[in-house]
């Protein structure tokens, strides 16, 4: 009997649970095994069984960037919480916040308490442990500006500390193994009234409802920014703007962002990247790189056909240049 399975008895493990409801796209289908992690031993005890069977492992915080796919994830999918879900700040001003704590919380916690500097992280729709790994980002601030030290569980190392001068850590990237867990993070703030950083949330939360498309199925960001400019406006330029394909599309009101209805699926969401990805590239030399994660298999020419636009419908001037940053 493989490791997993004796977790599984054990009930420790669960076998094909679904994923979609755990995703802001509501998409994509069961994991092989799943479990709900509360400690950092828990943790380790899976992955450690996880890599003795050969299977394949990825952390799922609140899958507001990561795409399933329909035929799910055939690995060992770990969703934090319990104590992971936790935090505290310090009398100096220092935060810890394990990993599965939302970002948004996290900001209004702060702010409560006096600590400001974190705010921009009420615009971020995920949790503590995808900010660190995407060095997370919006309104001219980033996770690694104000980030001390992170706990993470590395593979042959167990848990361990590393600190922020330890990581490599710029526009959307940190430098951490891709197969680290993130446990929990320290982040430094600055004193601040209460009242002055629910003005600056109040601000973010406005400009993100103006800007950004609210009540549809989205993963936030679908693309990485370029230098020097932002990847809603080079996808908006190429005329791109409602484009579909099955029941994913390009949002009118914000070309990064791709909106699922009612019939979409994963594979639909997948095929619109990668054709979106495909025209901007033909069209200006710019090779997009996704902020989304997909998870599971794909398939690499689906036969769905593009709905709208047509190639030649695409616009010379764009209606947007924003700023983009909500990655998740």
């Amino acid at each position: 009997m493989s490791e997993l399975s004796e977790l599984a008895d054990a009930g420790i493990v669960e076998n094909d649970v679904p994923l979609g409801p755990l995703t802001t796209y509501k998409l994509g289908g069961p994991a092989r095994w799943f479990v709900v992690a509360g400690d950092s031993a828990t943790v380790a005890r899976t992955i450690e069984a996880a890599r003795a069977d050969s299977v394949p492992y990825l952390a799922l915080g609140r899958g507001s960037n990561m795409v399933v796919s329909d035929t799910g994830y055939p690995g060992l999918v770990i969703q934090l919480g319990g104590e992971l879900s936790a935090m505290e700040i310090g009398a100096s001003g220092i935060v810890s916040a394990g990993a599965a704590m939302p970002l948004p919380k996290l900001a209004r916690a702060c702010a409560k308490q006096g600590r400001g500097g974190l705010e921009f992280l009420v615009a971020v729709p995920g949790s503590v442990g995808g900010a660190v790994r995407m060095n997370a980002g919006c309104h001219g601030s980033e996770t690694g500006d104000w980030l001390l030290d992170v706990e993470t569980y590395r593979p042959d190392r167990g848990v361990i500390t590393v600190k922020r001068d330890e990581m490599e850590m710029s526009y959307r990237h940190n430098s951490l193994p891709l197969d680290d867990i993130v446990l929990g993070a320290r982040f430094r703030t600055e004193a601040r009234t209460p009242e002055e950083s629910e003005e600056i949330m109040r601000a973010i939360t406005q400009w993100r409802k103006e800007s950004q498309p609210g009540g549809t199925l989205n993963a936030g960001s679908v693309f990485k920014n370029p230098a020097g400019t932002s990847a809603g406006w080079l996808v908006d330029s190429v005329g791109l703007k409602g484009m579909g394909i099955g029941g994913a599309r390009v949002s009118p009101r914000h070309a990064n962002f791709f909106e699922a209805g009612h019939d979409a699926s994963a594979q639909d969401v997948y095929d619109l990247v990668a054709e979106v990805r495909r025209r901007v590239t033909a069209a200006t030399g710019v090779v997009l790189e996704p902020e989304i994660r997909f998870a599971g298999e794909f398939s690499e020419e689906s036969g769905t056909e593009v709905a709208w636009p047509a190639p030649t419908e695409a616009r010379k001037e764009p209606t947007e240049h924003v700023e983009e940053g909500e990655p998740t």
